[in-house]
């Protein structure tokens, strides 16, 4: 029938003996591959890894992701390496601050966890340019990734200076460090199948040229079918269970599962249910995978002007495990723990042996992977989407959710299903700790001219001008109106109409913002064209155009352009249409306030700045600064930045990143099921309203006094509306049937009380220096509804707030059983019932 339960217990201490001795290893060691798996100094591994990008958070939040991933059943860190934050002009190279790559790695080690670098140099990531320096744009002849001498000179270039710096510090597992894989390119295949020959040569070049600077563990390609040998081809998507590698010989491998979607300015925020997320895993894991990597495990924030895209938002939460602050996103990164806990104590038997498949039934099936050496995990799945399944397997019966597998570690036993939440479910919430900040302001000039200022006919591509040293460009060009013309005379105004290659635009005539336009995501390019107040004589028409970060992918994005490229005109004349696209336009790059520094500490004090009631509001092109204390305690801050328009964000001289709240998420925001095929735009919130109203601020850019707040707005807003809060659990939700008969602990299984019925408890924790102050609902009976809509239903134990409210509230976290009894009884007989219960945190 299957694995002992003594049997069991054995392979899971041995799973917990390899797994430590690994954390305190520190000789040199090995890494391989066969089909199974990856090996680690000769044992195969079934490894959990998870995307924490070190410039998306700050060197002080390091040390707490690791922890937490490692807590919840991370093996391995996975990162890029992000060229231009390290190269940002040629031969200048940066490793400090959030871009500190070789302190990063050592704190994984310190933690005990294993490093998958993906160097690339590309990245995509939502990050500018792809990870690209702007600077390699301009290197003569280049074209970027293909095979062309000077990228490939480049490119070879700055990948061997990251692959010497590990080997000097000795990351490399091979000389006792942590990285155990690492990556070059990324997801290429496409590109290849576009570019044709070419592609396929450069493919072949980068595989060789990565694998002879001898780093002594694997290289991987992902999304590259095609991946030379010994480069192994890996999977990135929402669902792999039906990869193969191109070579009967490499593992299953998926570098990226991703955990839900970026946000973009104007668009919905994507969240992907954690029921849904563990089936796709458990469902890899069951087709003989054996490395996954969550993309991302936290996402952290895209702090100054490093979002790509463009539009893509500030915030790179991704519905990650870890939310944007690194804090705990519950229940996801509780029932992925459990889901990790399930597949180690599989290990033995899925390193050692392929899985027979045998069906269970029209969408459901089993399978079973037996070792020589008596080891045996099933895996037990329903693919049908809306019904439960009861089926057969062994001597026994298994209920299955719809959309869900159930794990047997020992062919027998259910600990685990992927959709049966046993974690806790936490209600976050925004509390303000400041707010009715003092504000001065300075008004930014309209196309002032200054040394960066030039004229010329015709007008320019935008990031071929500003180098994206800043977002800002102005054009501005004079148009003579003769006192003559028909709309001097109560007429319509004549017609401007701009045509950009994007991304936003502000249109300013004799000094005064007539309009604006942007494009999306989707679309970057715009029209502006809209009624404008001329006056008799000489108009001053200035085009304010705006990027909003770099494309990130596509091919040959080094060759997209921005800016207003034409044409330009006057339509609504007495000459009909004036076009104004080959007159004369004057340029100036940036704003004068960039040119002064007025965000910084030093040049904030450089121009005479309006205080107190005479702060302009709702004022386009208007710098305001304020001072504030830093809060009291350690939660994460941001700012709520809700009542402003557009622009960017400052503390202490560093930027926390653009903000965009005037462009409102539109999409379709309907109710979510986990159960059914995920896409990015299957489950979406925030519709309506801002797509990002938080802006984190890392509490190690504050003084405890003193701390400056610079704010940018292009297009007007009320800064008096800023508050600075902190972000904490609000509320924590337990949701737990009392009996289980076809699941037991994790624990148990590995002590032997297999053949005790599984009595369910609840857990409730709220975070690190809070306590339960009240409970917001229980029920024990058959309540509806989801954490924060509990609603009683037509059964209820009467004595359900009695028991939490004596156990729970004053404790940070309580245990309580689910049992009828200490409820006061059963209340309703013959009834499945389940527990919801709400504790407030305080």
């Amino acid at each position: 029938m299957g694995l002992s339960v003594a049997m069991c217990c054995n392979a899971f201490l041995l799973v917990l003996l390899v797994v430590f001795s690994s954390w305190i290893s520190c000789g040199e060691g090995s890494v391989s591959y066969d089909s199974k798996s990856i090996s680690i100094n000769g044992r195969r591994k079934i490894l959990i890894s998870g995307s924490i990008h070190y410039p998306r958070s700050t060197p002080e939040m390091w040390p707490d992701l690791i922890q937490k991933a490692k807590e919840g059943g991370v093996d391995v860190i996975q990162t890029y390496v992000f060229w231009n934050g390290h190269e940002p002009e040629p031969g200048k190279y940066y490793f400090e601050g959030r871009y500190d790559l070789v302190k990063f790695i050592k704190l994984v080690q310190e933690a005990g966890l294993y490093v998958h670098l993906r160097i690339g140099p590309y990245a995509c990531a939502e990050w500018n340019f792809g990870g690209f320096p702007v600077w390699l744009k301009y290197v003569p002849g280049i074209s970027f990734r293909t095979d062309n001498g000077p990228f490939k000179a480049a490119m070879q270039k700055f990948t061997t200076k990251i692959v010497n710096m590990m080997k000097s510090e000795k990351l490399y597992e091979t000389q006792g460090g942590p990285i155990i894989l690492s990556q070059i390119e990324n997801e290429y295949g496409p590109m290849e199948y576009e570019l044709g020959e070419p592609g396929r040569a450069y493919t072949e070049w980068a595989a060789k040229m990565a694998v002879d600077l001898g780093t002594g563990v694997p290289w991987v390609m992902c999304k590259q079918d095609d991946a030379p040998d010994p480069i192994i081809n890996t999977c990135n998507g929402f669902y792999c269970d039906y990869f193969s590698p191109n070579k009967a010989y490499k593992p299953k491998m998926w570098t990226e599962a991703w955990t839900g979607w970026f946000t973009e300015f104007g668009g919905p925020v994507p969240y992907r249910p954690v029921e849904d997320l563990a089936f796709s895993v458990a469902k890899f894991i069951q087709k003989g995978g054996s490395y996954i990597n969550y993309y991302m495990y936290h996402g952290g924030t895209n702090f100054g002007r490093t979002a790509g895209g463009p539009f893509i938002a500030t915030s790179y939460d991704y519905d990650a495990p870890l939310d944007e602050y690194g804090l705990l996103r519950q229940p996801k990164w509780g029932h992925l723990k459990d889901l990790h806990r399930a597949i180690k104590l599989c290990e033995p038997a899925l390193v050692s042996a392929d899985p027979t498949v045998t069906s269970l039934g029209n969408n459901q099936e089993a399978h079973v992977f037996k070792s020589k050496s008596g080891a045996c995990a099933a895996f037990l799945a329903n693919y049908d989407q809306h019904s439960f399944a009861k089926v057969s397997f062994g001597n026994m019966h298994y209920n299955l959710p719809p959309w869900s597998i159930s794990i047997l570690p020992d062919c027998k036993n259910t600990v685990y299903n992927t959709a049966r939440i046993g974690a806790q479910s936490a209600q976050m919430k925004m509390t303000p700790v400041s707010k009715g900040f003092s504000w001065e302001s300075y008004n930014e000039e309209t196309a002032s001219h200054d040394d960066n200022s030039f004229t010329m006919v015709g007008l320019v591509e935008q990031i071929n001008t500003t180098r994206d040293n800043t977002d800002y460009l102005w054009y501005t060009t004079d148009v003579k109106i003769d006192p003559s013309e028909g709309f001097m005379r109560g007429g319509k105004w004549p017609v401007l109409t701009v045509l950009s290659a994007g991304h936003a635009l502000h249109v300013f005539i004799n000094g005064q913002l007539s309009g604006t336009a942007y494009g999306s995501l989707e679309d970057p390019r715009l029209t502006f064209s809209e009624g404008v107040n001329l006056k008799a004589g000489v108009n001053q028409i200035a085009l304010l155009s705006i990027a909003v970060g770099l494309p990130n992918v596509g091919p040959h994005f080094e060759t997209w352009k921005a800016g207003v490229l034409g044409p330009v005109s006057l339509s609504g004349l007495n000459e009909g249409k004036r076009d104004l696209t080959w007159q004369k336009w004057s340029y100036k790059v940036g704003l004068r306030g960039e040119s002064l520094s007025l965000h910084s500490l030093s040049g904030s004090s450089s121009v005479e700045w309006v205080e107190g009631t005479y702060v302009s509001e709702r004022q386009p092109l208007t710098w305001y600064k304020t001072t504030f204390n830093a809060p009291e305690g350690d939660e994460p801050l941001a700012l709520d930045m809700n009542s402003m328009s557009k622009g960017q964000v400052w503390i202490n001289g560093q930027s926390i990143g653009r903000y965009w709240n005037q462009y409102k998420a539109s999409g379709d925001c309907v109710p979510c099921n986990y159960a059914g095929w995920f896409n990015e735009k299957k489950c979406l919130g925030n519709c309506g309203e801002a797509s990002q109203r938080w802006y984190h601020v890392p509490r190690s850019w504050l003084y405890p006094t003193g701390n400056l707040l610079v704010v940018f707005e292009e297009w007007g807003g009320n800064p008096y509306e800023i508050s600075l809060v902190k972000r904490e659990v609000a509320s924590v939700c337990a949701d737990i049937f009392e009996w289980q008969p076809t699941l037991v602990n994790w624990q148990m299984l590995a002590s032997g009380e297999v053949n005790k019925p599984l009595r369910p408890k609840a857990h409730l924790s709220c975070a690190s220096g809070q306590k339960i102050s009240s409970i917001k609902f229980a029920s024990f009976g058959t309540p509806e509804g989801v954490c924060g809509d509990f609603r009683q239903g037509s059964c209820h134990a009467f004595h359900s707030y009695d028991v939490f409210e004596r156990y729970c509230v004053g404790q940070q976290s309580c245990t309580v059983p689910v049992t009828p009894e200490i409820f006061g009884g059963d209340p309703c007989p013959n009834i499945m019932k389940k527990l919801f219960v709400e504790a407030v945190c305080s």
